[in-house]
């Protein structure tokens, strides 16, 4: 099933006694962030946690040679950046905005301090933090051992679930992301990343215009991306 490869905790806030939500809620700091804006990056220390209100943000790591590999894209409707908070730990990758966001910020202390008093959103995070892991694992899995091509495909399925809104049932779901960040997604070289979108138009399994995708045939490009 797609979804083993989509992280996504929505579910944090939709979950939440209106009680939590109103504590998180006064807590937060709204601020707009422009498109491609950092965040917080790899190695820093954490002094809160953050809430997409409306926008895409992604999550990635540089390697040695200073490529990208994207890990996530989180969409409106999710928290980020708790899990360095609960470890104790520095961030371990960098998010940035892929479009212009806005953002709500809670302050380590009063993420901390909501967290002992809701028992209900400590136990969604234990729930998130599983779900992530589980899901990075089978990230890993298929940057090691799947084509480009299975990649490729498997990456504009799981954009698809990111872009679409829930709210709006046979809307058109328009894929809007640079070659440049798409490959990073899929782990290879822009230039390779091209030709297998122009091999999948030849096949009308999608069809672009500019940057934006629409996939047209899921069906075959879930037998491409090789899992049922």
């Amino acid at each position: 099933m797609i979804s083993k490869f989509i992280f996504n905790n929505q579910y944090l806030f939709d979950e939440l006694p209106e009680y939590d939500k109103d504590l998180l809620l006064k807590a937060m700091k709204t601020k707009n962030y422009r498109k491609n804006e950092a965040i917080f990056t790899d190695g820093t220390k954490p002094n809160g946690i953050y809430y997409l209100n409306a926008g895409k943000i992604k999550k990635y790591k540089v390697d040695n040679d200073g490529r990208e590999q994207i890990i996530y894209i989180y969409s409106s409707g999710e928290f980020f950046g708790y899990s360095a908070i609960l470890s104790q730990e520095s961030y371990g990758d960098t998010t940035s905005t892929l479009e212009n966001s806005v953002i709500s910020f809670i302050s380590k202390d009063n993420f901390l301090e909501i967290l002992s008093q809701s028992s209900v959103f400590s136990g969604l995070l234990l729930k998130s933090l599983s779900h992530e892991f589980s899901v990075m694992a089978n990230l890993i899995a298929v940057l090691s051992h799947r084509t480009v091509r299975e990649r490729a495909a498997l990456s504009l399925l799981i954009l698809h679930s990111k872009y679409k809104s829930n709210d709006i049932p046979g809307e058109e779901v328009l894929i809007s992301l640079s070659r440049v960040d798409l490959a990073n997604m899929v782990g290879t070289a822009r230039e390779t990343l091209t030709r297998i979108l122009n091999d999948f138009k030849q096949e009308k399994l999608i069809k672009s215009e500019g940057r934006k995708i629409q996939i047209l045939d899921f069906k075959e490009l879930m037998n491409i991306a090789n899992f049922y």
